[in-house]
């Protein structure tokens, strides 16, 4: 059975860009497909109370009268969470 052997080279700037490249390609794949399905509250940190002037009733994605097309369960108007997109 042959044996794993980590890399001990040092990595080159276009393998470390390549490899942050990827990262924020999975990271945007991954919100996106957030924003497609309901997520719970607790992965978007969903909270009752605004977060300055970004609140529920002035995103995107919130339906009167407590609703949201991406966050599953109630939400209030005057709620926040970190997937907020401006009307």
């Amino acid at each position: 059975m042959e044996k794993l052997q980590l890399c001990s080279a040092p990595m080159s700037r276009r393998t470390l860009l390549h490899g942050v490249a990827c990262a924020v390609a999975v990271g945007a794949t991954a919100e996106r497909a957030l924003a497609a399905g309901k997520a719970s509250q607790s992965a978007v940190a969903y909270q009752d109370s605004p977060k300055g002037a970004q609140r529920c009733d002035n995103c995107s994605m919130f339906q009167p009268p407590n609703a949201c097309k991406t966050v599953d369960g109630v939400v209030s108007p005057s709620g926040w969470c970190k997937i907020y997109v401006k009307k």
